[in-house]
């Protein structure tokens, strides 16, 4: 029987998940090297995330864009993120992110460089699993040192 994830924060999940691979990461990149390493957990992380996305796209029996904006909660769930909206229609959604706790939370557990691999690497396989027609792109994050997040999602056809 599995547990109800859903009373866990995805922070405090992130949190879980970083503080169990962080060593596991760092044991095969003095195994196999950092680029061979990351080759090989990058779409087993983007798989999770696709899977994720299609998880939420069955529990809301609907995967439209104003379905997924309506969950945009479970990612800000405890100050995890500030937002800032900038557009919110049937066919956009673009918002900035102005403050990561995510990024935050790496860097106080000393791995900032795996941040964006193990949070930021999602984002557009989430979408992809919640809704292929819905384009997923952003120029900048917080965890590789912008000032801020740019989330842009459009439907296209």
């Amino acid at each position: 029987m599995a547990a109800d994830l859903s009373q866990v924060s995805i922070l405090a999940r992130r949190e879980i998940e970083a503080r169990i691979l962080s060593p596991v990461l760092k044991a095969f990149i003095k195994e196999l090297g950092k680029e061979k390493t990351l080759k090989m957990v990058e779409p087993i992380i983007q798989s999770l995330a696709k899977e994720a996305g299609i998880q939420l796209a069955q529990s809301l029996r609907k995967n439209s864009m104003e379905a997924f904006a309506t969950k945009l909660s479970l990612w800000t769930r405890e100050d995890a993120l500030q937002v800032k909206i900038l557009e919110q229609k049937e066919e956009r959604f673009f918002f900035n992110v102005t403050r990561c706790r995510y990024a935050e939370m790496y860097k106080e557990l000393g791995i900032a460089e795996f941040g964006h691999l193990l949070s930021c690497n999602r984002d557009a396989a989430l979408i992809g699993g919640f809704n292929p027609k819905i384009k997923f792109s952003r120029s900048q994050t917080i965890m590789e040192g912008a000032p801020f997040c740019d989330f842009r999602y459009e439907l296209k056809d």
